[in-house]
């Protein structure tokens, strides 16, 4: 293997969404260089920042049927019944839904959660609440998808942040899309939100750490064991 070769397999790839906000970033650390070394470096230190908050490492992502897999890098914030954002007419009942929140420091490609095909996708402007928080679910910027499964239809929603100002989705209605493949960013800080039927086995819990396409959040061919109480927002 080639010295450029090993490089290349080592350091971990940046999205392309991400090369403008890059290329701005060093320019302005350049420019800060030129006036002062403190805060050029101060400029480097978010160049680089920036770079990190794009990158786009590969994932291995379990192929068992039935499994729901994170969408998001992050803290999962909420596990229980709420309703699903209207746009998407999934349901008029709660459903169970898992709230996984992102941080300025995670990765924020979002994988698919499941295999299956986009039946729909829904966008919605609104306010830029603290994603952290339940309401955020209702009034924030939201892109909302849903993915037909073998099981049951699956919902999927971005919701923007505190400072995201922008989702950008990869994909559209009518097309097919595999486990752990990417379908959209949300850029600095936010939440995803998995809608699943009530009764799910959900195999992950409040305050538990996922990674995109990697943790499996629910086992769709397996129903809860046990009756579950659940909290309703």
């Amino acid at each position: 293997m080639s010295i450029i070769a090993s490089i290349r397999k080592t350091l971990v790839p940046i999205h392309r969404e991400g090369y403008p906000f890059i290329a701005i970033a060093v320019v302005i650390a350049l420019v800060l260089f030129v006036f002062s070394t403190f805060f050029g470096m101060i400029g480097f230190g978010l160049a680089i920042w920036t770079a990190l908050f794009f990158r786009d490492p590969e994932r291995v992502t379990p192929v068992r049927e039935g499994l729901v897999i994170a969408p998001a890098d992050g803290r999962v914030s909420q596990v229980g019944l709420a309703r699903p954002p209207r746009e998407l007419d999934l349901s008029d009942d709660p459903l169970l839904r898992v709230s996984i929140f992102m941080n300025v420091f995670n990765v924020h490609v979002n994988r698919a959660p499941v295999t299956g095909r986009i039946e729909r996708i829904a966008y919605k402007p609104g306010l830029f609440l603290n994603a952290d928080l339940d309401k955020a679910s209702e009034d924030n910027e939201r892109n909302s998808l849903i993915i037909s499964t073998p099981y049951c239809r699956v919902g999927c929603v971005q919701i923007a942040g505190l400072v995201a100002r922008r989702i950008v989705s990869f994909v559209r209605e009518g097309e097919s899309i595999g486990s752990g493949e990417r379908f959209g960013l949300i850029r600095f800080g936010s939440r995803v939100d998995v809608y699943l039927p009530v009764g799910s086995r959900v195999l992950v819990s409040e305050g538990q750490l996922t990674v995109a396409g990697e943790t499996v959040l629910c086992d769709l061919s397996q129903p809860q064991q046990r009756e579950t109480a659940y909290r309703v927002s």
